[in-house]
C-alpha cells in the first residue's frame, strides 16, 4: 500500500483540466465538417455517390451533411475535387435534436441545455445506465475510458450505476439489434421518472453502418425518446463529456 501511495504521488495529479483548458486533438482527428458551398459544381457529387453510409445530401448546389449518419470516415473531403468539405479539429458536436445535426455550411446551432426542471433535479448530479444495444464496443470504449483518471467526469457529478433503477437517464450505444430492442424499452421502462435518454454515435442515432440491416432497428429514436444526441463513429471522450456538460449547464 505504501508503494501505491508512493507511486501515486511522484505521478502527480493526471486529471486534465476541462473545461477550463480545451484539449488539443490529434492531428488526425476528425471533427466537426465544415462546408463552403460557394465552391461546390452544381454538376457534381461525388460526395453523395461515395458516402458509404448516405449521410451526404445535395439538392441544387446546397450541400447538407448528416452527423447523426456520418462516420466520419473522411472520403468526402479525400475525393472533393473542389475542397467542398473539410473536417476541423472541433470535438463540440452534441445536439438536442435530429435536425441541428444537419450541417449545411461553416455554422452549427449551439447545443442547449435541459430545461428548467430537469436542471433542479439533474444539473449537479448525473446518474447513468450504460446500455450497449449491439455496438461493436468502440463506443463503449470512449464512454467507459471517461470513468480514469485523465477525463474523470466524476468530478462533475456524473457516474456510470449499475441498474436503471438507481440512474437519472440511459446512455444508450449501438444500432440496437432485435436481441436488444426489448432489453432496451425494459431498462428505459425502469427507470425513476422524469429521465433522460442520451443516444451516443452513429448508430444509436440512426443505425451508423448497419442502417437498414434485418437485424437491427436504425438506432433508438423510434423505440424510446431521446434528449441528447452525441455523433461520431466513435465519438470523441471529449465529444461525449462536453455535450453531456453542456446538456446540464455546466459548460458553456
Amino acid at each position: 500500500m505504501l508503494k501505491v501511495i508512493k507511486a501515486r504521488i511522484h505521478q502527480k495529479n493526471r486529471t486534465y483540466p476541462f473545461p477550463q483548458k480545451m484539449p488539443i486533438m490529434d492531428p488526425r482527428y476528425a471533427g466537426r465538417p465544415l462546408i463552403k458551398p460557394a465552391k461546390c459544381r452544381a454538376d457534381c457529387k461525388k460526395c453523395v455517390e461515395l458516402c458509404p453510409t448516405q449521410a451526404i445530401s445535395k439538392n441544387n448546389d446546397k450541400i447538407t451533411i448528416d452527423l447523426g449518419h456520418c462516420i466520419f470516415c473522411r472520403d468526402c473531403e479525400v475525393m472533393c475535387p473542389s475542397s467542398v468539405i473539410s473536417f476541423s479539429k472541433e470535438f463540440s458536436m452534441g445536439a438536442n435534436s435530429l435536425s441541428s445535426l444537419k450541417v449545411t455550411d461553416e455554422s452549427y446551432a449551439k447545443l442547449e441545455e435541459m430545461g428548467a426542471e430537469l436542471k433542479r433535479l439533474f444539473g449537479r448530479s448525473l446518474k447513468l445506465r450504460q446500455v450497449s444495444a449491439g455496438g461493436c464496443n468502440a463506443c463503449e470504449a470512449d464512454c467507459n475510458v471517461l470513468t480514469t483518471p485523465t477525463f474523470d467526469m466524476a468530478r462533475f457529478g456524473i457516474t456510470f450505476v449499475a441498474s436503471p433503477r438507481h440512474a437519472d437517464g440511459l446512455l444508450v450505444t449501438g444500432p440496437v439489434t432485435q436481441n436488444m430492442k426489448q432489453a432496451l424499452v425494459k431498462a428505459y421502462k425502469a427507470l425513476p421518472a422524469p429521465a433522460i435518454v442520451i443516444a451516443t454515435g452513429a448508430c444509436a442515432i440512426s443505425g451508423g453502418i448497419f442502417r437498414d440491416n434485418f437485424e437491427t432497428n436504425n438506432g433508438i429514436g423510434d423505440l424510446i425518446p431521446v434528449d441528447l444526441y452525441v455523433p461520431g463513429c466513435p465519438p470523441n471522450p471529449w465529444t461525449i463529456l462536453d455535450a453531456m456538460l453542456r446538456f446540464m449547464g455546466a459548460h458553456k
